[in-house]
């Protein structure tokens, strides 16, 4: 699976706390499908995936739990459903990998990010994950302790 990193500026939704509750395996790009004022309300930067993941329906991955707030500016009639089911777009192959991974115990499909790529198209980044034990959350909280200090004592010394 291709490793895509998001342009820093196009970013409308970042789970930061994935990276900390799991430890990614790989990545993988998704396109979704959004209605109108989840676009328009995606591009105001004011989405939530911290809670979200993905799942199985039907043979078909979908993004639960994503809060995508209401557009304001819009009519209240065109409204979408803040936290309804998205669907995820992949090709066939690489949708055979994440639901035969998925079926083993301890994994899951976190989604990191949702931005917009350079042809304006929202895209979900997805990470195969499974999830850290205490021990192992304390363990990379010293382990970046360390190469920060570590960088901070070579800056002073060099």
């Amino acid at each position: 699976m291709a490793e895509v990193q998001p342009e820093p500026g196009k970013i409308a939704a970042q789970n930061r706390r994935a990276r900390h509750d799991y430890l990614i395996e790989s990545t993988v790009e998704a396109g979704i499908i959004l209605v109108g004022t989840e676009v328009k309300s995606l591009r105001t930067g004011q989405a939530s995936i911290a809670e979200a993941f993905a799942r199985e329906m039907d043979g078909e991955l979908f993004l639960v739990n994503a809060h995508i707030p209401e557009y304001r500016q819009a009519h209240r009639l065109l409204q979408h459903e803040v936290k309804r089911p998205r669907k995820l777009l992949l090709h066939r192959k690489e949708m055979g990998k994440l639901m035969g991974s998925i079926k083993r115990e301890g994994v899951t499909i976190v989604p990191l990010a949702i931005y917009f790529n350079p042809r304006g198209l929202a895209k979900v980044q997805l990470g195969l994950a499974k999830g850290k034990r205490m021990a192992d959350k304390r363990q990379a909280e010293k382990d970046r302790d360390w190469q920060r200090d570590k960088a901070r004592l070579m800056r002073n010394k060099g």
